[in-house]
């Protein structure tokens, strides 16, 4: 028989070396699962989003304290509506934001279902660029559809002058500016002229691009605020965060019970709860022109667009967290930034979508 003779220093050190290498290997295995689990994860920590400029004030801010909370980074391009709504039928974004909800038809052509999130709604106003004019010009339906469709050429107008009595206006050549892009704040502005004049929806009716009669055409809300901002005698249509970050001066339009409403949170308000029955119905529906002395006749909710059938990818995870999150604590941030927080049944249709 041949025996090994063995060192009694290695005899002392082995069972502490069994216990080191057993610690070691744990730790590596702990080591190599938390990688696999940040591989695996990684892409649901940067979402892609694009579309409406209208609501992007209030989505920069949400998307910087939502990272901030969460270490989520959600990298938005503000293109327009209609840009939101093509990239998400593309499949080159997480999500979609348009100011114009989707047809029927139009569902019909995406690759998967398209669930609408309403996020909070908002108030189109009508902005000039009047010197010496301040704001709470008076306007109505049939005056600013005369306006759009080229009838109505100078400010001194008569029909301008009978709703603003006692205000010197000059007799300055009317300038109007619209979206060149494909978009939602479009969608809702020809809504509106299409619901009070019969001879705007024949000629031109309601969509995100219409051909747009006269008037000069800019890039998203901050184009159509800088045309105005830029050019005496001009008036646009523009959201109104846009509207007081450039310092300009807003009308007042007369609403459907006769008032001559300005664009406020409490307006806005009042406009999306006189629909809340019909929104139970199909989420979906415009509440542009709303009855209600109090409401203003402009306004209108934003929607974030999202494929249902994606709620158990990583994405989809992430961007149902974010969605609740917006839903709760983002309202928070709305007022701030002249949004009207969602009514509390709303957010409740929206809660249980994203269960």
């Amino acid at each position: 028989m041949k025996f090994t003779q063995t060192n009694t220093s290695d005899a002392r050190e082995r069972p502490a070396n069994r216990i080191s290498r057993f610690i070691a290997s744990k730790l590596w295995g702990i080591v190599a699962a938390a990688t696999i689990l940040c591989a695996s994860g990684a892409g649901a920590q940067t979402l892609t989003a694009a579309g409406a400029t209208f609501p992007y004030p209030l989505y920069a801010k949400w998307f910087s304290a939502y990272k901030q909370a969460t270490g989520v980074s959600i990298n938005y391009q503000a293109i327009g509506s209609g840009g939101g709504i093509k990239q998400l039928k593309a499949g080159t974004v997480d999500f979609g934001a348009s100011d114009a909800p989707v047809s029927n038809a139009e569902l019909r052509t995406f690759p998967g279902r398209v669930v609408h999130i309403p996020t909070v709604a908002g108030a189109v106003c009508l902005a000039y660029n009047l010197p010496g004019i301040g704001k709470g010009l008076r306007l109505d339906g049939s005056t600013l559809t005369g306006i759009y469709l080229g009838q109505i050429t100078r400010w001194n107008d008569a029909r301008i002058t009978r709703l603003n009595p006692g205000k010197r206006l000059p007799n300055l050549a009317i300038v109007t500016a619209h979206r060149s892009d494909s978009s939602g704040t479009s969608n809702i502005f020809t809504s509106y002229l299409s619901d009070v004049s019969s001879t705007w929806r024949q000629k031109v009716g309601t969509g995100k691009s219409v051909n747009w009669p006269v008037g000069l055409g800019g890039k998203g809300n901050s184009g159509v605020a800088g045309i105005i901002r830029q050019t005496r005698g001009a008036i646009g249509y523009v959201e109104l965060a846009y509207v007081m970050q450039n310092h300009l001066s807003y009308a007042a339009l007369k609403n459907r019970s006769g008032k001559f409403i300005m664009p406020s949170l409490a307006a806005t308000t009042a406009a999306g709860k006189a629909y809340i029955g019909a929104m139970k119905k199909d989420i979906r529906t415009s509440t542009v022109n709303a009855p209600g002395a109090n409401s203003y006749p402009i306004a209108a909710f934003t929607y974030i667009l999202i494929y249902a059938d994606k709620n158990n990818t990583p994405s989809g995870k992430q961007i149902i967290r974010f969605l609740r999150w917006a839903m709760t604590t983002g309202q928070k941030y709305a007022p701030g930034l002249l949004y009207a927080p969602l009514p509390k049944e709303i957010e409740q249709i929206n809660l249980q979508h994203l269960k």
